[in-house]
């Protein structure tokens, strides 16, 4: 057997199908295994791995073993001459394992081998080919110098930016999501350290390579295509913690005593620095929107306040009392944040349309409030009114800003409605159109392109591949769609390189599945288009069911003198009205039996389940599982509220 793929995975289910889509394909040049260890993911990754990959050895973890052990555990298995570690979130080339088996085949000092990698819009990741991780290399990538000189030798020494991206060339350091290994090397140097659980692995494994007397390679004559990391977000306080105490460990293991203190006095000055820029970073993304509205609305309304006070209430002279102008404006205020908070009027991406339905609902709970207020309290009614005007005009002003600087997460209109060319044959290019139809996507426009060059705007056809630049301007498309099953990977790599000037967007639709897949960014789960997925454990999700958890277990307090006798366990149903109200429990929750090889997200205990919400609730675990998938995968409150109404008798078990 000449070659073993050994993938791991945890939680990027619909990755996976698509680069085990890709390297089928390119399993068919070579003899070979396909390997997969799956770190205890959540969504669904090992059903699909047995239903549509049954060639596929799987090996399904109790918990997240890392990276280092979790590949360990498949190179202890495997048989192949050559050992490939590939990432979940790649994409081969239909010849890549033919080529690297026969690069290695030829040059039999070589002991580890990596490739040409590419983002999902075609740009070439630097990563590709890496230098020793020297003190000083390392200084110059932590402090910004290699990018400010990104050909220079000494400089750029940590992405060996001087040396072609297009030639061959040895290396020091290869990066782990494609890295392949000849197996009698593995043997004489060892596996991967598992002290690394998930960065550093890579360059540690790379450098014991070299040390052993072997060649590390980079091969641009093949490429793969890599999403980096939807599961890991880079710019996150834990990233920086463990990629950089990686760099440490491999301080201590590979540099002399005062070489290593010096890495390491760098590296925990870098900690400090990245860690803080991180955190401000994440602080000022989240918290950015809502200081801009509420200093625009504080602004607005005590400019409001001046003019109304100064043209109608106080005309002979005076102001507001200072309690109205120091108290009450702000509540008012922080009352119509918190709104827009709660409507979702914050969540990624932001629209307009969930801004302006909070602020009106904000309006309201003040003009109730202020309804209730003592008489000494109520200062005007216009106000709120002349301020809810305000924040109608000056909420989507600020948002229409965000968006003319560019700011990705901010959406225009209820749903983005975007313009498509899928290019494929006929059948696969219209089941790809029918699930973009069925997505969360509202399509504008949805053509189609042959791959067969001869086809010019025939039937359901405006054109073939050959004259997709054309059909891009031409019908103003914002993403192109590749039917993978029809197009070979190279051919697709080759395309984003070549309209890379076209400013649209690509994504791969892999054959027989319910995902089309691109990312252009770690941080945009937004570009992976799904049919039918509203997870439970969504941020919107989560607070929404707590909103409902809390308001239905004040209306039962309320009214439990009366709703006891309806109770089968009247105590019962009085203690968990408490332990919901303090958040120990959830109303509706999972079932408690499940298949142990689909992990749920995580939420409260429930008091009741998705099975009390049928007629008959003896059901076999099968089913159950079923239940529990349904409910963590398409959740609404309606569904919590039926379940509710349905098995009322029983929110006392």
């Amino acid at each position: 057997m000449k070659l073993s793929v050994i993938i791991v995975n945890y939680n990027v289910e619909h990755f996976l199908e698509q680069c085990l889509y890709a390297v089928r394909k390119a399993m068919q040049q070579v003899s070979g295994e396909v390997i997969v260890v799956d770190n205890n993911s959540i969504d669904g990754s090992n059903r699909m791995v047995r239903e549509k990959f049954p060639e596929v050895a799987l090996i399904a973890n109790t918990d997240n073993k890392g990276f280092s052990k979790a590949n360990n555990q498949g190179i202890r298995i495997s048989k192949g001459e050559y050992v490939l570690l590939l990432n979940p979130d790649t994409v081969v080339e239909d010849d890549t394992f033919l080529k690297i088996v026969n690069f290695m085949d030829e040059h039999p000092r070589a002991g580890a081998l990596g490739v040409k990698m590419v983002d999902g819009s075609g740009n070439f990741l630097p990563e590709s080919k890496r230098g020793l991780p020297t003190p000083s290399a390392a200084a110059y990538k932590m402090f910004g110098l290699s990018k400010l000189f990104p050909k220079s030798k000494r400089f750029a020494k940590y992405h060996l930016g001087y040396l072609d991206e297009n030639q061959t060339n040895e290396v020091e350091i290869l990066a782990g999501a494609f890295m392949l290994l000849r197996k009698t090397v593995l043997d004489e140097i060892g596996l991967l350290d598992e002290s690394f659980f998930m960065y550093g692995e890579d360059i540690d494994l790379s450098y014991r390579v070299i040390q052993a007397g072997y060649r590390n390679y980079y091969f641009p004559e093949t490429r793969i295509i890599h999403y980096k990391g939807e599961s890991t977000k880079k710019s996150s306080v834990n990233y920086v913690l463990v990629f950089y105490n990686a760099m440490v460990i491999f301080a201590k293991k590979h540099f002399t005593h005062k070489n290593a203190r010096a890495f390491t006095f760098v590296i925990n000055i870098a900690i400090y620095f990245r860690a803080f820029l991180a955190i401000l970073s994440q602080l000022w993304e989240k918290l950015m929107l809502p200081l801009v509205d509420g200093a625009a609305m504080v602004g607005g309304f005590y400019l409001i306040t001046k003019l109304w006070g100064d043209s109608f209430i106080y005309k002979e002279g005076g102001s507001y009392p200072l309690t109205f102008v120091y108290y009450i404006i702000p509540s008012y205020i922080v009352l119509w944040l918190l709104s827009i908070y709660f409507s979702g009027g914050y969540d990624k991406p932001v629209r307009i349309k969930k801004a302006v339905g909070g602020l009106l609902l904000g309006t309201v709970l003040i003009l109730v409030l202020y309804a209730l207020l003592p008489e000494s309290m109520r200062f005007s009614r216009a106000l709120i009114l002349l301020g809810t005007l305000w924040g109608l005009l000056v909420l989507p002003v600020v948002r229409l800003l965000f968006h003319w600087m560019k700011v990705p997460w901010v959406a225009l209109g209820d749903k983005q409605s975007k313009r498509f060319l899928v290019i494929g044959e006929k059948d696969e290019a219209k089941r790809v159109m029918e699930l973009l139809e069925s997505s969360f996507v509202k399509p504008g426009f949805i053509g189609l392109a042959s791959v067969d060059k001869q086809t010019v705007n025939a039937g359901d056809y405006i054109g073939n591949i050959s004259q997709a630049k054309d059909i891009i301007t031409i019908y103003n498309i914002d993403e192109v769609v590749f039917c993978s099953k029809n197009i070979s990977h190279q051919t697709i790599i080759d395309k984003m390189a070549e309209w890379q000037q076209m400013e649209v967007d690509y994504k791969i639709a892999p054959e027989d599945s319910l995902s089309i897949i691109g990312s252009n960014s770690i941080h945009t789960r937004g570009d992976l288009y799904t049919v039918n997925i509203n997870a439970v454990d969504k941020t919107a999700n989560r607070r929404n069911k707590r909103l409902m958890d809390v308001f239905a277990s004040l209306m039962m307090l309320l009214f439990s003198p009366f709703l006891v006798f309806f109770e089968r366990k009247p105590a019962g149903f009085l203690k968990n009205i408490f332990c919901v109200l303090f958040g120990r429990k959830t109303w509706v929750g999972f079932c408690q039996a499940s298949q142990a090889d689909f992990q749920l997200p995580k939420i409260k205990p429930g008091v009741l389940c998705p099975l009390d919400g049928m007629k008959v609730r003896q059901q076999n675990k099968e089913t159950i599982h079923q239940l529990n998938l349904l409910y963590a995968r398409d959740y609404n409150l309606l569904k919590d509220v039926n379940i509710i109404l349905f098995a009322f008798r029983d929110l006392g078990k």
